[in-house]
């Protein structure tokens, strides 16, 4: 009794002790470890910066100007008045000015600023979630490659305790005269083949747990186990690749600069004070240096950037109709993938349908090759056949399931699900 619990308590400890990786799990660390998700960050500051710079566009416009200067003539009065002289104007001239502009309306100008930058942001953004998505493709295809790998490795072992177990048979039957030294070193070629075959596999494996390591930074013991996916697929799953997000910021983007061409083509109001010090100031008959200042409301009108407004949009309703052709070029290519995986998707849940009853026949042919073989009806090259239809049946069954998993996930990845 203390011996069972024992051996109880040791699967608990297995079962919940052994580590289990999840795809779902290696997708989420392969898009953290992924140098380019930092550039998420980058883009969000770099947008703030651009949105406040753009919004000091309302605050006031301090400017200010200083020259000296020397005139080769100056102004004069060829008129002589009696009694009265005027100051002659110095030829060297000095002057400092400071000028406040305050904007009143832009014609939404810095308004449609701030929209093309969020606009613009978030297309670099979509840019960025295309490229991360694309790492699932990636962690897929090691994910099951690794399943694919252990099956085999699990078939090859279970093939060689086959292979060793008909080896003590007949040895003990070449002891007894029934079968020569030829049938019993014909079972140990088929060992060493095995054995090797073992070799590949493990070799495989390892390169594929590694690449899967530096996906997702993180080290993968050889005693990890990498959990089956669940067998659920939804075929008329609503599509909702990155990529259609991308299409749309950049159609929203477009959208903005249509708004950038009609403000540009707005007039502009502004309050203005200039003030300063300098030699002559507005009184130029008054030869010395003085204060003064002017004030008061500015307009400007660019009527030339009417001249390329109508050419400007229409250059961005191509750009737009091009986007449009992108991603309808997209969801065609997208729809013939899926229906491709449609049916490969079928194809295994057919296959895998008959597996059981050909591993069960295989196995009944096997035991009646084993029995033929003890009474010297059928020779140990036929047996060993045998043993590997046998062998070749249940891994074909576990490589279908596999492949059966991969085909549901490549379908989910078309339309991020």
């Amino acid at each position: 009794m203390k011996y069972l619990i024992n051996i109880f308590l040791l699967m608990i400890s297995w079962q919940f002790g052994t580590a289990q990786l999840t795809l779902e799990k290696c997708h989420e660390k392969a898009i953290e470890n992924y140098p380019m998700i930092r550039q998420y960050d980058l883009l969000s500051n770099a947008a703030s910066y651009n949105i406040s710079n753009a919004t000091k566009g309302y605050l006031p416009q301090l400017v200010i100007t200083g020259k000296a200067t020397y005139q080769s003539d100056v102004i004069t009065i060829p008129v002589k008045i009696p009694n009265f002289e005027f100051d002659k104007v110095s030829q060297d001239q000095y002057q400092l000015n400071a000028e406040v502009n305050q904007l009143i309306w832009d014609g939404g100008l810095i308004s449609n600023q701030k929209k093309v930058i969020d606009a613009n942001s978030e297309v670099d953004k979509s840019k960025i979630e295309v490229e991360l998505y694309s790492l699932k493709d990636r962690i897929n295809q090691l994910f099951f490659g690794i399943l694919l790998l252990e099956e085999n490795l699990k078939r090859n072992e279970s093939l060689e305790k086959e292979l060793r177990t008909n080896l003590d048979k007949v040895t003990a039957l070449r002891d007894n005269g029934v079968v020569t030294n030829s049938d019993v070193d014909a079972i140990n070629v088929e060992i060493i083949n095995v054995k090797q075959k073992r070799i590949e596999l493990q070799s495989n494996l390892i390169s594929f747990r590694k690449m899967l390591s530096i996906l997702i930074a993180d080290s993968i013991s050889d005693d990890e186990i990498l959990s089956k996916p669940e067998n659920v697929i939804q075929l008329n799953a609503e599509n909702k690749r990155p990529e259609l997000r991308l299409f749309e910021a950049q159609e929203n983007y477009i959208n903005s600069q249509f708004e950038s061409i009609n403000t540009m083509t707005r007039p502009k109001i502004g309050l203005f004070f200039q003030g300063g010090y300098g030699r002559p100031g507005f009184n130029l008959l008054k030869n010395e240096f003085q204060f003064y200042y002017i004030g008061g409301i500015r307009f400007s009108w660019n009527l030339s950037s009417f001249y390329n407004s109508s050419n400007n949009e229409e250059l961005l309703l191509i750009n737009k109709a091009s986007i449009g052709v992108q991603r309808e070029t997209f969801l065609y290519n997208n729809d013939v993938k899926r229906e491709q995986q449609r049916i490969e998707v079928e194809k295994w849940k057919e296959l895998i349908k008959n597996d059981d009853e050909i591993i069960r026949l295989r196995t009944n042919i096997k035991k009646t090759a084993e029995v033929r073989v003890e009474n010297g009806t059928m020779s140990v090259n036929d047996l060993i056949r045998e043993i590997n239809a046998e062998n070749f049946a249940k891994l074909d069954k576990a490589m279908h399931e596999i492949q059966l998993l991969l085909a549901i996930y490549n379908y989910k990845f078309l339309v991020n699900d």
